[in-house]
């Protein structure tokens, strides 16, 4: 490897570093933004409750808010969603995440699916909104 290779791989992983760490604290600070939020409606939203009611240690879920621990699994992430009535797509796109079946739906067409996403990808707001229109109207 080349000296600029090196420099370059070493930038490249701090840029990537720099994102994972940015990512943990906003995705940390949603969940106890609308947390204390519930919270000061309803006690069963304190820290300690909230994980017994999903199966983490309370130490684990304030450090995940605080954007000290990256994000949980994906089976967390989805549990945290339901407690605090949150799209669970939404909240793993926030965790840096892709949920398994999305997943699993490219692992089986590996040839259509990254095409397709490439190519939906280009596409506005709008467009997206009509063809999932077009698609939830044919069911």
């Amino acid at each position: 490897m080349m000296l600029l290779d090196l420099i370059y791989f070493f930038l490249a992983d701090v840029e990537y570093v720099e994102h994972t760490l940015h990512q943990m604290g906003a995705f940390g600070e949603n969940i106890r933004r609308t947390r204390e939020k519930l919270y000061v409606k309803d006690k069963a939203y304190s820290v300690r409750k909230m994980a017994g009611r999903i199966g983490v240690e309370p130490s684990y879920l304030s450090k995940i808010e605080r954007g000290v621990e990256a994000p949980p699994s994906e089976r967390t992430i989805v549990l945290i969603a339901k407690e605090l009535d949150l799209d669970p797509d939404k909240l793993l796109a926030r965790a840096g995440k892709i949920p398994s079946d999305v997943k699993a739906a490219v692992v089986e067409e590996p040839d259509l699916m990254p095409k397709l996403v490439r190519k939906l990808r280009k596409s506005s707001r709008h467009e997206l909104r009509k063809l999932l229109g077009q698609h939830n109207g044919a069911k």
